[in-house]
């Protein structure tokens, strides 16, 4: 028997002159059963209708273990194959089929005889969010008429309706999501403070009632970027319902019209959709075009920052020339380079933790320098200033032959054992200190001395270099032994004899009388 609506299309379309064959078609059933109802008034169909609810099932003798199999459910919706087959092992054979089953489980429910529990989920609007607070991020997959698989990466932001839409050729990995977010900050030339997504395995590892175990890629990025995170449960669209409508509008507006072969292909398209249709139309939720709301939300975006997920991009690098000391100056404080790139130009792309230091022409990273929190700072790495072209066997052959009276070689080899960890700086100190200008007449006497007193510091020779050539120079009275003193007693300054002028106690004892008004 049909229902109700069912009969009355059959009355409607008979009015208005179709044939019983046309009916049939146009509502997908038998002619016959056009046939039948097609002189039955509507007081006939009434009875018959009652008659059909209350004439005896085939299965109304099995309604207490029915109703025993859905209490032991809590009642819910249980497929009806399997109410079919756990009657038929408890009662043996049954009367009907399981669509006999299905119709008197059917005709219990509208009886009100049988009801369902139902797990209803309570909806309310979401309030709309304040310029620049919420970026929403969502993924979604479409294969093209041509079978391009299209994988596809979309952001909105929530106040403006804002769209960002980017399409590659395969599934997503975790670097690809965070410099795809990187692009959509160029884009909107700012970031907002919170990003709401869903438990994707490329973002998120675990969720354990509220604690988000973030991926370590992702983790970093959060961090370096200070953002906010909103993680949607599982099975909650709702809570991103905008880039949700999003997806679909991609696929459904952009997509379904189109074809595409190749990726780059359907980019290029995109763009100009996305200025034209997604953020150059009215939305029918703000009523607004969202390239006009977005002129106001650019200004609360925050400003953009740059991350060491993008430091091999060409975007976001500075050029600094390198003075004649080998650094560089950056934000207030110096920052060692190789010495081979003094006076010359590198690249340098500073983060929020860390300055990374290019060669402009090859583009290969020189070093990483932590970024100093105090202006005026030096940052120094020792390595830049070691000669690496040559080995430390060869330093220390070309310190040996600098000078050719025979202490120097004896101070050299005493030199390298006594800082066997340190020989490359030592002899970068030698060549510092001494050249083709040293006097090798002072020399060899600041050697006499330092071997003497066992200090084998290239610095210490240094400095007793000087004593000697300055003691000289200046014509000094002073004894060999007055000008050293200072060295043997640990460059300590030596102080002349000052006479300190004696009172009598009685003096003393007067002021304080004169001050207590006691005589003592």
């Amino acid at each position: 028997m049909v229902n109700k609506a069912m009969y009355q299309k059959i009355l409607q379309l008979k009015l208005q002159g179709c044939p019983q064959t046309v009916i049939a078609e146009k509502l997908n059933v038998d002619r016959k059963t056009v046939r039948k109802y097609w002189n039955m008034s509507e007081e006939q169909f009434r009875k018959r209708r009652q008659s059909y609810v209350s004439r005896e099932k085939s299965f109304a003798s099995y309604k207490d273990e029915i109703f025993e199999i859905y209490k032991n459910n809590d009642f819910e919706r249980l497929p009806m194959s399997s109410v079919y087959d756990y009657l038929e092992e408890l009662c043996g054979s049954l009367p009907g089929t399981e669509k006999t089953l299905r119709n008197y489980i059917h005709h219990l429910h509208v009886t009100n005889r049988l009801e369902f529990r139902t797990r209803q989920r309570c909806y309310e609007k979401v309030a709309e969010q304040p310029f620049g607070k919420q970026l929403q991020v969502d993924f979604g997959q479409y294969k093209t008429k041509s079978r391009c698989d299209l994988y596809i990466f979309s952001v909105v932001l929530a106040s403006s309706r804002y769209k960002y839409v980017r399409f590659q050729s395969r599934p997503f990995t975790t670097l690809e999501v965070i410099l795809h977010l990187l692009d959509c900050f160029d884009f909107f030339g700012g970031m907002p403070e919170e990003l709401v997504i869903d438990q994707d395995s490329v973002l998120v590892v675990a969720e354990n009632h509220g604690d988000i175990i973030y991926t370590k890629a992702f983790s970093s990025f959060i961090e370096e970027m200070s953002l906010k995170m909103y993680v949607c449960r599982k099975a909650d669209p709702e809570s991103k319902g905008k880039i949700e409508n999003v997806i679909k509008y991609v696929k459904y507006n952009f997509l379904a019209s189109r074809d595409f072969t190749d990726v780059e292909e359907a980019n290029s398209s995109l763009s100009a959709w996305l200025k034209r249709r997604a953020n150059g139309k009215l939305s029918q939720a703000t009523k607004r075009i969202p390239a006009e709301m977005f002129e106001e939300e650019r200004a609360h975006l925050r400003p953009l920052r740059n991350s060491i997920f993008r430091k091999d991009s060409l975007k976001g690098r500075e050029e600094r020339q390198v003075d004649d000391k080998s650094f560089i100056s950056v934000w207030g404080s110096q920052y060692s380079v190789p010495t081979k790139y003094k006076n010359k130009v590198v690249e340098i792309y500073n983060t929020e933790k860390s300055l990374f230091i290019f060669d402009i022409g090859t583009g290969d990273q020189l070093y990483c320098h932590p970024v100093s929190l105090i202006p005026g700072q030096k940052v120094l790495a020792r390595e830049h200033f070691r000669q690496k072209e040559k080995s430390a066997r060869e330093l220390k052959q070309e310190i040996v032959g600098q000078f050719s009276f025979s202490l120097w070689q004896s101070f050299a080899e005493h030199n390298f054992k006594a800082f066997p960890r340190y020989v490359r700086d030592q002899c970068l100190l030698a060549r510092k200190y001494f050249d083709e200008k040293t006097d090798p007449v002072f020399l060899e006497e600041a050697v006499k001395f330092c071997l003497s007193n066992t200090t084998y510091s290239m610095k210490d020779l240094a400095d007793t270099y000087r004593f000697y050539k300055s003691w000289t120079e200046d014509d000094s009275e002073q004894s060999e032994e007055e000008v050293f003193r200072p060295i043997l007693s640990g460059n300590q300054t030596a102080y002349k004899q000052i006479a300190v002028a004696e009172r009598d106690l009685h003096e003393y004892t007067a002021l304080i009388g004169k001050s207590t008004g006691v005589k003592v």
